[in-house]
């Protein structure tokens, strides 16, 4: 009974896990006139910054940015505080 029990907790916390949203914040340019711009993005692919990396620069990029950086990558609790920082680039692409 117990190992029964054992089992479906370990299960029921793997599947919260990989409910759990997977962000990232970045720095982008765009050139002529320089343009800055700090944002948050919610990830589709592999939660890593590697894999972030080539998400969110090939997102931005239909509007013209260039990726400077991927800061971090992070579940929806570190969402907290961010959408004031990025302003209109929060969760925008």
């Amino acid at each position: 009974m117990i190992p029964i029990f054992g089992l479906s907790v370990g299960l029921i916390l793997a599947a919260q896990t990989a409910s759990a949203g997977c962000y990232a914040d970045y720095k982008a340019k765009k050139d002529n006139p320089l343009k800055l711009h700090y944002g948050v993005v919610e990830l589709r692919g592999d939660c890593s910054k590697k894999a972030a990396r080539d998400e969110v620069a090939a997102r931005i990029k239909r509007d013209g940015w260039t990726l400077l950086n991927v800061l971090s990558v992070f579940d929806d609790d570190g969402l907290n505080g961010k959408e004031q920082s990025a302003g209109p680039y929060y969760l925008r692409y």
